[in-house]
Parts: C-alpha cells; sequence; structure tokens
C-alpha cells in the first residue's frame, strides 16, 4: 500500500532513534514473523534473536555493498510485507528510509540499531557532523543491539517475549565469548605491530575495542576514488608507521590497494568482511568476526 506525503512524514516523524513505532505487528501466514533487514549481518542478529519464530529477509545480497546499493521493484514487495523493518542508520543505509516511504505499510515498525544507542560514544564519519555507522564492528556494542532487536520482536509479538528473551540471551552469552576470544587473539600480536590500513572506515570501533592503530584507509567513501595527494600522504603514512599490511574487504575491487602497497612495501590481505557476510564459514556474524579476527592476526603477527 503506497503511503501519501502526509502520512509518510507523520510515519518518518514518529521514528524515535533506535526504537520501534506503530501498533504491535501480527505474524504473516507462514506463523512466522516477517521480518525485513537491510542487510546480511543485521538479518543474522534477527534470526539469533528470533529463531524459528522469524522470518528475516535481507535487501542487500550477501557479498554485496551497502553503501552503494539502489532497492529494486522486488525489494519494494518485500518492504511492503514487512511487519517490522530493521536497519542501522548513521548513514549506512538511510536509503532505507526513502524507500519505506513508497512500499511499507501503515504503521510498519522501524528499528534503527545504531541510532541513540545508549553507552556508545561514536567515531566521526567520513564527512562533518557525521557519525561513522560500523558500531557491529565491535562484539560489546552488539550485545546492545541484541537487547534493541529482542525488544522490537517482543513489541511486534508480544505472545512471544518470553522466547524472544531466552534466545537473546543465549546469542549475547554467544557474543561474550566471542569478545573474549578475539582479545586472546589480537594479544598475541606484538604491540608495535597492532597497525593496519583499510580499505574504508569500517573497522575503528573494532580497532579502538581492541587495541589497534589504523594508520589509515584507502578510500574515504567507497565508490568515490581518492586523489594523488591523499594517496601519496597515505604512502608516506604507511612507510613512516611501519604497516605490514593494507586490508580490504571481498566486495570492493584490489587494484587500489595493490598499487598502495606495492609503493609502500607492505602486503595485501583483501577478503575481510564487514557490511555483509559471504558462503561459509562467513555466513554468520560471528563468522565474519572470527574470519576477520584470524585475517589480521595471520598478517600482523
Amino acid at each position: 500500500m503506497r503511503l501519501s506525503r502526509s502520512i509518510a512524514f507523520i510515519m518518518a516523524s514518529a521514528v524515535l532513534a533506535g526504537g520501534c513505532v506503530g501498533a504491535p505487528a501480527p505474524v504473516g501466514s507462514s506463523g512466522k514473523l516477517a521480518v525485513v533487514a537491510t542487510t546480511t549481518v543485521f538479518a543474522d542478529m534477527t534470526a539469533s534473536v528470533g529463531g524459528d519464530l522469524v522470518s528475516v529477509t535481507s535487501l542487500v545480497p550477501k557479498n554485496a555493498d551497502v553503501h552503494t546499493f539502489e532497492p529494486r521493484p522486488a525489494d519494494v514487495r518485500t518492504i511492503a510485507s514487512a511487519k517490522l523493518l530493521i536497519m542501522n542508520g548513521l548513514g549506512l543505509d538511510d536509503w532505507l528510509t526513502k524507500t519505506i516511504t513508497n512500499a511499507a505499510a501503515e504503521g510498519t515498525p522501524l528499528l534503527k540499531l545504531g541510532v541513540d544507542l545508549p553507552g556508545v560514544t561514536l567515531l566521526p564519519g567520513e564527512t562533518a557532523s557525521t557519525q561513522n555507522p560500523h558500531l557491529f564492528m565491535d562484539v560489546k556494542y552488539v550485545e546492545l543491539y541484541v537487547d534493541r532487536i529482542a525488544a522490537a520482536l517482543k513489541s511486534a509479538d508480544p505472545a512471544h517475549a518470553q522466547t524472544f528473551d531466552v534466545q537473546a540471551a543465549a546469542y549475547k552469552r554467544q557474543l561474550e565469548t566471542l569478545d573474549a576470544w578475539v582479545r586472546a587473539q589480537i594479544a598475541t600480536i606484538p604491540e608495535a605491530n597492532r597497525k593496519l590500513v583499510t580499505f574504508h572506515d569500517a573497522f575503528p570501533y573494532y580497532a579502538r575495542e581492541y587495541g589497534i592503530t589504523i594508520v589509515g584507509v584507502a578510500v574515504e567513501a567507497p565508490g568515490q576514488d581518492p586523489n594523488a595527494g591523499y594517496t601519496a600522504q597515505l604512502i608516506t603514512a604507511i612507510k613512516s608507521a611501519g604497516v605490514k599490511a593494507i586490508f580490504a574487504e571481498s566486495q570492493f575491487p584490489t587494484k587500489l590497494v595493490d598499487q598502495l602497497a606495492a609503493e609502500a612495501n607492505c602486503k595485501v590481505v583483501a577478503d575481510l568482511y564487514d557490511d555483509a557476510l559471504g558462503d561459509p564459514p562467513v555466513d554468520s556474524y560471528e563468522g565474519v568476526i572470527r574470519w576477520d579476527t584470524t585475517q589480521l592476526v595471520g598478517a600482523l603477527r
């Protein structure tokens, strides 16, 4: 059902940062709550909390780039059937808010996982007055995401609130184990080697939480090639800091980082994941964090 401009405006205004709006939504014909998330990462988190009670669809497919994603007609139909919408916010996937104006049913709850998250210190984004959206690369912050997802599911399907609570608690214990494992792995890297360059600015929260220094990024924003002056300064910084490796994500081309590495005399690790899941073993959020950590340790230790 298409929303009129006035209804869309009211709906958008009512979306509380990090919260849900609208009346509790019924489950779909399958008996499962139909949830639509912007990315495979958030879809996996939601499935971990919702279990068999939810049917979760990701708009951005695996191995794809959320920053440059453009919804297709099929995505509009998927959004129209959703009983709960989940996004990150902070500029990562704000295209969803534009899409739901023309697609979502009136009153469909919208959860913004990263906006106004209690206890979080945001890092600066790509441009002035913006914040870096990649909070989910810090496992401790994802535990807060889980609380929000559980609250949204309970609001949408209150009859199964207790089950959602139990499953959320189990998932948080899993995340606590994951966080401890990451810390133990990073501790094996000599402190002098805990420096890296990434393709884009997706790892600052991970780096801050686990004691790694990011010397620079190859591109300031995905889809925008850096100018020669910026690249020259980055190469100088890499050499000066003694960076051992440049890391890139699997969904981005490696030509630029290969050139940087050749000029700066360091290696390239081009198969990290952050905004999207991939094939096994990176087909879950936990799989992504374990994979990335393993690649970092292998290259820097």
